[in-house]
């Protein structure tokens, strides 16, 4: 497996994750279907990675790029590192292994 796949997937599993522990914690269906839904598309991209398919690089940078943004701004919101730092942090992780392979 590739450090592209595997951090793509880290990140993925991250996501779906934080997405579960948002909604037990808070409540909040859309930290639910958003981690989902976000979390499924970098497992897709890290899978595609792994298979040496060329359109999974670009999916976990779209959605990883989206995450970071997101978070980004959550984080200056809230002042919270947690989820926000953590999940900015491993985003621009994942952005710069992913942005690596690609070049």
């Amino acid at each position: 497996m590739t450090v592209p796949a595997i951090a793509t997937f880290v990140y993925g599993v991250l996501s779906l994750v934080g997405g579960w522990m948002g909604y037990q914690q808070a409540g909040s269906k859309v930290s639910l279907i958003s981690g989902s839904i976000t979390g499924i598309l970098l497992l897709i991209a890290s899978f595609a990675l792994f298979q040496g398919l060329g359109w999974g690089p670009w999916l976990g940078i779209a959605v990883t790029a989206l995450l970071v943004v997101t978070f980004v701004v959550r984080l200056v919101k809230t002042r919270k590192v947690m989820p926000a730092g953590l999940m900015v942090t491993a985003g621009v992780v994942t952005l710069a292994v992913l942005l690596a392979g690609v070049a």
